[in-house]
């Protein structure tokens, strides 16, 4: 099933609800993260600022501190592409399920290990130890989504986060309201978007919902993202189970 969602040659109705519940999940994780540790994790923008703004005030330590966080976003990427971009440039099918199943255990480890107590009371101060490591975890789960889906799209999609994805939108707005456009780009930007829209929508609609379940439940919000990945790979199993069945 991932192959077919992740190829955006498929704009039909089922792959783009696929791809909105990933921009849910992707909200959901960045708004637990804000709400947990005070930090947005789908981007690494506001650490680059928060880096050089420690250096300036001669805090190294916390300069540093700052810089190892994102480090666990690059580390997420370099696993996706291992597994999605190596191995479609090798001519091998990529692994999809399996980077699902990655985000899946990685957000249970957060809600199950929050609950243990092993990251301490939730929304608490940044600068200590186990909300770092929390931190770390929610950077990696996004950089694991975010590259997995920009590889296999040559970087037309991105769930994670949504700068990139208004400026395209801008630019398709302008190309559709523009005299004179070629037929075939006009229907191209009108799908894209759709495409684009509806992700900016449900990226903040999992915002919206996840803050409330965050804010009355703490540590236990982080089984909605969790679910999301649950929910994807029965989506898969049962592709699979009908593809078997049809072959016999």
């Amino acid at each position: 099933m991932f192959a077919r969602v992740f190829n955006l040659t498929n704009f039909n109705i089922w792959n783009m609800l696929i791809w909105f519940l990933m921009a849910f999940q992707a909200g959901s994780i960045n708004t637990g993260a804000y709400i947990g540790c005070h930090r947005f994790v789908s981007h690494v923008t506001g650490f680059a600022t928060l880096v050089g703004t420690e250096f300036a005030k001669s805090n190294f330590s916390a300069a540093l501190s700052m810089a190892i966080v994102p480090i666990f976003f690059l580390i997420g990427t370099m696993i996706s592409a291992y597994f999605v971009d190596r191995r479609v440039a090798h001519k091998k099918r990529p692994h999809y399920t399996l980077l699902i199943i990655a985000t899946a255990l990685l957000m249970y480890l957060a809600a199950i290990g929050g609950l243990m107590d092993l990251f301490g009371p939730f929304s608490t101060p940044l600068d200590t130890a186990p909300n770092f490591s929390l931190l770390s975890i929610l950077c990696l789960t996004c950089g694991i989504q975010n590259a997995s889906i920009t590889s296999a799209s040559g970087a037309v999609v991105r769930t994670t986060h949504l700068t990139g994805l208004t400026t395209d939108l801008g630019i398709g707005l302008m190309r559709i309201y523009s005299k004179g456009q070629n037929e075939i780009i006009l229907k191209q930007e009108r799908r894209g978007t759709v495409m684009r829209l509806g992700i900016i929508g449900f990226f903040i609609f999992g915002s919206i919902v996840s803050a409330a379940l965050f804010f009355s439940s703490g540590y236990i919000g982080y089984f909605l993202p969790a679910g999301i990945s649950t929910f994807l790979l029965l989506l898969d199993r049962r592709e699979r189970w009908k593809k078997a069945r049809s072959a016999h």
